[in-house]
């Protein structure tokens, strides 16, 4: 099960000397999600079910060579981003990622919790600025639309 919050921060932290991926992924349906990535040098197929805070999730290694194969037949654009993951309260992490490519120059950030519960009772720190968890148009599924805009 996925649990995560989504947010458009208003400013960003110091990055420098924090871990990042590297990632480029792809859709081969959005309904329901069937995602392939590369993150650095893994590879993997995620299905994803319905739902804006929380939904099943289940991830597949794949070989470099099945996700070069399978880039070839995704719908859409493939995204690019770089993720860096930034430790907070809790033993939470936010997942902060920096779009490339004609996404840019779009900043999201993810927190991702054990319940459901406790992302309800999450106080984000000012910085992650405004929360855009229940708005579908921040899913990457959604995103990977060639005819997609960014919101205002």
């Amino acid at each position: 099960m996925e649990i995560e919050r989504k947010f458009i921060p208003d400013e960003l932290p110091d990055l420098s000397g924090l871990a990042y991926h590297d990632m480029q992924q792809g859709y081969l349906c959005t309904e329901p999600v069937v995602r392939i990535r590369k993150e650095d040098q893994k590879f993997y197929m995620t299905y994803k079910s319905k739902g804006l805070m929380a939904r099943e999730e289940y991830n597949l290694p794949l070989t470099k060579e099945a996700f070069y194969h399978l880039k070839q037949k995704v719908d859409g654009r493939v995204i690019e981003k770089r993720r860096y993951l930034i430790p907070i309260e809790d033993g939470l992490t936010v997942e902060l990622d920096l779009f490339g490519g004609d996404l840019k120059p779009l900043v999201l950030a993810e927190v991702e919790f054990p319940t459901e519960e406790q992302a309800n009772a999450f106080v984000p720190p000012t910085w992650l600025g405004r929360d855009v968890t229940m708005d579908h148009r921040y899913h990457n599924s959604v995103m990977s639309d060639p005819d997609y805009e960014l919101p205002l």
